[in-house]
């Protein structure tokens, strides 16, 4: 495992934890890949339900690293557009993971760090946090995370984040739906492993795992596709195990063991 990220594994949730404080918890390549590693691990890990993505120091992500930034000065379009690819899959791989993903929040989360927030099915963030998309006042543009957010929250929201760079507060971030909602610091790492667990405890991983397939897939469709699609994951669901157990247990009113 990188010396970037650890890893831990309670119960049925993994843990994916950002050790760089000394740099803010700054995005490089190696930081990415091996995210990227620690999602795919945990995502085959068959007695993981649940992620949590969250971070050692007092900032969650201040974005791309300085030096990183520097080198990529020297890079062609071409090595530029590989790099990029890696970030684009490390958001692929959170956004498109079989296993529900929480960012636990606790420090500013800016750039491709908001990013990585952004892209988690859940987002819980202390008070203290601010997050935004600078990438415009170095003469950047957040690109890859556009695709994900125009997914997530209103269009005239959306732009005014990354067009103007500006960082807002915890408490906007969750008023405009970039975030769930807001936990006292000394009070979130407790509330972000119970909600875990009842996620684990209470709800089918198939059931999850396809309704985010379907999330991912219909905004791209058109209405008669999208729906022809939702049909066909409905009939496979049925006969799906897991709502074999779930229909038994609700007819004979058992509780569900997941």
């Amino acid at each position: 495992m990188s010396k970037y990220i650890k890893t831990e594994i309670a119960g049925r949730t993994g843990f994916i934890i950002l050790a760089r404080p000394e740099k803010k918890n700054a995005l490089n390549d190696a930081l990415v890949e091996a995210l990227t590693s620690a999602f795919t691990q945990l995502e085959e890990d068959h007695d993981v339900k649940v992620i949590v993505l969250k971070a050692e120091g007092d900032v969650f992500s201040a974005g791309a690293d300085l030096e990183y930034l520097q080198k990529l000065q020297q890079f062609s379009y071409e090595e530029n557009l590989t790099d990029s690819g890696k970030l684009r899959n490390l958001f692929l791989k959170i956004y498109n993971n079989r296993k529900l993903v929480i960012a636990q929040v606790e420090g500013h989360a800016i750039a491709g760090g908001c990013g990585l927030a952004s892209v988690c099915d859940f987002c819980f963030a202390v008070p203290e946090a601010k997050f935004g998309y600078t990438e415009v006042r170095i003469g950047f543009i957040p690109a890859i995370v556009s695709v994900f957010l125009s997914r997530k929250i209103r269009g005239g929201d959306m732009r005014e984040l990354l067009f103007t760079g500006n960082l807002i507060t915890a408490a906007r971030a969750e008023e405009i739906g970039l975030i769930n909602a807001v936990i006292d610091k000394d009070k979130i790492n407790d509330w972000v492993r119970q909600f875990a667990a009842s996620l684990c405890e209470e709800v089918s991983a198939q059931s999850i795992s396809s309704t985010k397939e379907l999330l991912s897939k219909i905004p791209s469709m058109d209405l008669n596709d999208a729906l022809h699609l939702a049909a066909e994951m409905n009939a496979k669901t049925r006969a799906g195990e897991d709502c074999r157990k779930g229909i038994a247990s609700f007819l004979n009113k058992e509780k569900i063991v997941w």
